[in-house]
């Protein structure tokens, strides 16, 4: 029996790369406060290096959903796949030319096209979602700021990212020039 609540132990799991980056951050700032000719650099360098992976961290934790579809999101050597109930398959990262956020049977789904034309849709609230993250950060050229920001909006059926493309910086509605 655990003492602590599923919900809240939920919220402590989504919210650990975080807390982990700023307590680097705080480690890095106490360096710098100690002072000497290393351990401000070192500080300084913890403090830089906290920045990022926080950053990283609070894009990656805008993918954890609650798991409301069925099936199953599995990521094995460049090679994305989705066990579903009805439909599923695999497909290759490096075959991807293409992917969007769509909605489909009232459930907002990640749309993978490969080169010959296969479509993978991955529910965005399927188990193991999150692990998209890293799996879209991997596509080259893809804007992961402008895919965290679609996901949080609601923006569907838009094209995030396309191969051999140049990245389109104001297509979010509400969206400022860039």
């Amino acid at each position: 029996m655990s003492l602590i609540r599923p919900e809240v132990a939920a919220s402590f799991l989504r919210w650990r790369e975080i807390c982990a980056a700023g307590g680097l951050g705080l480690a890095g700032l106490w360096l710098v406060v100690l002072g000497g000719w290393i351990l401000v650099p070192i500080g300084v360098a913890a403090v830089a290096t906290a920045l990022g992976w926080g950053t990283i961290a609070y894009r990656r934790m805008r993918f954890f959903r609650a798991i409301s579809a069925p099936g199953v999101v599995e990521i094995d050597e460049g090679q994305l796949g989705y066990f579903g109930p009805t439909f599923g398959g695999f497909i290759a990262l490096n075959d991807v030319v293409e992917l969007r956020l769509a909605q489909w049977h009232e459930t907002r789904q990640w749309r993978l096209k490969t080169i010959r034309g296969e479509v993978l849709l991955i529910p965005t609230t399927a188990s193991g979602a999150e692990k998209l993250f890293d799996a879209f950060a991997a596509l080259p050229g893809i804007d992961m700021a402008l895919v965290a920001e679609a996901l949080d909006r609601g923006v569907t059926t838009l094209p995030l990212w396309q191969r051999n493309r140049p990245p389109k910086k104001n297509y979010l509605p509400g969206r400022e020039l860039s």
